[in-house]
């Protein structure tokens, strides 16, 4: 999995350097054939849009235009009033930032100091220069949307369901192992080092989510975020615990019954999974313990005092899951669990 999960990295991080190699490089080319001043700008615009997502570059593409009028006005006022260069354009990107940050639009900044450089080095305030600097921010954020539009959705969804059924395949291990332990038997590996190492997986797969659901127009994208962060939950679920496993320094009669619940529950460690039938099981356990007899010794308390923190544990695992399922409507269980066809 991790040289899958690194040669994709690699991958992604070629396919956006060539994307942004052509679209920099097309940007360019279109401005010199509008024969427009300081075309190489067109480039560095494309290039500056073009490291965000598909909604980043539609928000990022609207604000830049906003904002050239914003700093064309700025320019006007600071490069008539102040011979300077040094102290005019420093005071143009003074007020350019403020203004950036009160509103919210601090990724815009860069675009508008080139266009602050131009317009101090020309001195032209002329409709038919300010149309120029228009048609190279316009020609930079243009060809950035375009190329943005090109996204391997299926692919990437794809990836996100083999990523889903990899978390779910090792909480299944996981779960086997803390099984065993509760039975008795020789651990056959590492938990802890399985359970960091499924942390660690899964934030890389949450990012994958959230990049997903900022390149696609389709609906409800926020599924398999959801769905990671769910995971994400449980997993520092087991984490505690195996702590509290740990703990119990002679494992009691009951824990049996738990490794027979554990065992039963990894099955249903499922995407598709409503775990009702579950919390009613865990319920008949934490009666059947509790009517269990008293413990006569420190120990076998301190044992059965674990064994309830085990039981709450494997209870917050599942009622993770069932508000999972609760978030969910009628269209996302349609389209994802093929449910209502």
């Amino acid at each position: 999995m991790k040289k899958l999960m690194k040669k994709k990295q690699q991958k992604k991080r070629v396919l956006q350097a060539i994307k942004i190699a052509v679209g920099s490089s097309a940007a360019i080319y279109v401005a010199e054939v509008l024969n427009l001043e300081y075309a190489i700008s067109a480039g560095s615009i494309a290039l500056l849009t073009l490291v965000t997502t598909k909604w980043e570059t539609v928000k990022l593409s609207w604000f830049r235009l906003v904002t050239f009028l914003v700093s064309s006005v700025l320019a006007w006022i600071v490069f008539t009033q102040i011979q300077s260069e040094w102290l005019a354009y420093g005071i143009y990107i003074f007020l350019i930032v403020i203004v950036s940050e009160e509103f919210g639009w601090r990724a815009t900044i860069s675009v508008n100091a080139v266009i602050g450089m131009h317009f101090m080095a020309k001195r032209d305030f002329e409709a038919s220069f300010v149309f120029n600097e228009f048609l190279l921010v316009l020609i930079g954020i243009t060809v950035a949307v375009v190329l943005n539009l090109f996204y391997d959705y299926a692919g990437q969804r794809k990836d996100l369901v083999r990523n889903m059924r990899y978390t779910e395949n090792r909480m299944q291990m996981i779960l086997g192992a803390i099984a065993a332990y509760l039975a008795d038997k020789e651990m056959q590996y590492d938990i802890w080092a399985a359970i960091r190492e499924l942390e660690s997986q899964i934030r890389i797969f949450i990012d994958d989510a959230y990049e997903y659901q900022d390149n696609t127009f389709q609906s409800h994208p926020e599924y398999y975020i959801n769905y990671f962060e769910m995971r994400m939950k449980q997993c520092n679920t087991i984490h505690d615990l195996h702590y509290e496993m740990k703990r119990i320094r002679k494992m009691p009669q009951q824990a049996l019954i738990i490794s027979e619940y554990v065992l039963n529950m990894m099955d249903y460690v499922t995407e598709r999974n409503e775990p009702t039938a579950q919390m009613d099981k865990l319920k008949e356990i934490f009666q059947h313990i509790k009517e269990d007899k008293l413990p006569t010794t420190r120990e076998e308390f301190e044992s059965q005092a674990m064994l309830y923190h085990i039981l709450m544990d494997l209870e917050d695992f599942l009622v993770y899951k069932k508000r999972f399922v609760n978030s969910l409507d009628d269209k996302q269980k349609q389209r994802y669990w093929n449910q209502g066809k």
